[in-house]
């Protein structure tokens, strides 16, 4: 049992141990439980919460307000519209004025330090819901996905396909080698992640007893994976001039049947979402008029698959989210 995670703000797995997030990862499995049973579990009953949004979500918002309201507190949505931060007030006086009203923040926006300087400035937990650099809770929603599929992650490979500098793929290193997984990023070499990340994770890897690989080689980089993770091709906040770029760029580390053919098994497909699988998006259909393309980072074939496990990963967002509220605030 790690030391009390009360009063702690949830920035990036960095500022975890092992053992803190093993905490995480139980206690979410411990929410879902009560939830599938349908066991009221109002532990924060009392206690309001904001939710600051400067990128909108469909999964990172609903999980936050269900599992704010599982647990009996108010939330408050505010969406990149609704607040003054950085416009009309400066950060710091934003988050003391919500730090007097909130007993907890979640932020969704842009670059880390503005969720870093949030936490320093409010007095209350911050959680980080997504930011250019990591992307924590999501990681906690993969492991937990992986573990309920295998019985277990240490020991197991990760691959993550694509655009390896992004924040999805720096909070994979991260959460594997703090838990034990083999973690390969397989794209280009011009988009690895930060050399000082990667030396970072590469030190903590080797205590944990697992690996750090980059590679460019799709064959070799899938070649006996456990777990097969990608992201869309361009991120929101990103300009739509980097589609053409992106799509000649990344075309090469698409996930498709092939991959999966030479993975493991028993390997799983993992993604974030949204995906851009079909042509059932406006994103998705520009695409196809503009470059001829009707799936990009993941076929179709392959997200549909009994091998995807993309939509217990989407539910396990909302217990695991339960899981670092209550841990930060009880």
């Amino acid at each position: 049992m790690p030391r009390s995670l009360s009063g702690r703000s949830f920035l990036k797995l960095l500022d975890f141990s092992t053992e803190e997030i093993q905490y995480l990862l139980q206690l979410s499995k411990d929410f879902k439980n009560l939830k599938r049973a349908g066991v009221p579990h109002k532990y924060l009953s009392g206690k309001n919460i904001v939710l600051l949004f400067e990128k909108t979500s469909t999964r990172t918002r609903c999980s936050f307000e269900v599992a704010g309201n599982d647990l009996g507190m108010g939330v408050t949505y505010l969406d990149p519209g609704s607040s003054q931060m950085g416009k009309k007030e400066s950060l710091e006086d934003t988050a003391k004025v919500l730090g007097r009203m909130y007993d907890g923040i979640e932020y969704r926006g842009f670059d880390q330090k503005i969720v870093e300087d949030l936490a320093k400035h409010a007095g209350v937990p911050v959680w980080n819901g997504l930011t250019t650099d990591f992307h924590p809770t999501q990681m906690l929603a993969d492991v937990l996905t992986i573990e309920e599929n295998f019985g277990h992650y240490k020991g197991l490979k990760m691959v993550f396909m694509g655009d390896a500098r992004n924040n999805v793929a720096n909070s994979l290193m991260v959460v594997s080698a703090k838990l034990g997984i083999n973690f390969v990023a397989c794209g280009p070499k011009a988009n690895m992640p930060d050399k000082k990340l990667v030396e970072t994770c590469k030190k903590i890897a080797k205590e944990n007893g697992c690996t750090i690989t980059l590679t460019d080689n799709v064959k070799e980089g899938t070649k006996n994976a456990d777990v097969i993770y990608t992201d869309i091709w361009v991120s929101m906040g990103e300009p739509a001039e980097l589609w053409e770029k992106r799509i000649k760029l990344l075309k090469p580390f698409q996930v498709n049947e092939a991959v999966m053919k030479n993975a493991n098994k028993d390997a799983i497909f993992l993604h974030c979402l949204p995906s851009f699988h079909d042509l059932e998006t406006t994103v998705g259909q520009e695409i196809y008029e503009k470059f001829g393309l009707k799936e990009m980072e993941v076929t179709d074939k392959v997200f549909r698959s009994s091998q995807s496990k993309v939509f217990d990963e989407a539910e396990n967002r909302m217990h695991t989210i339960k899981a670092v509220m209550y841990a930060t605030l009880k």
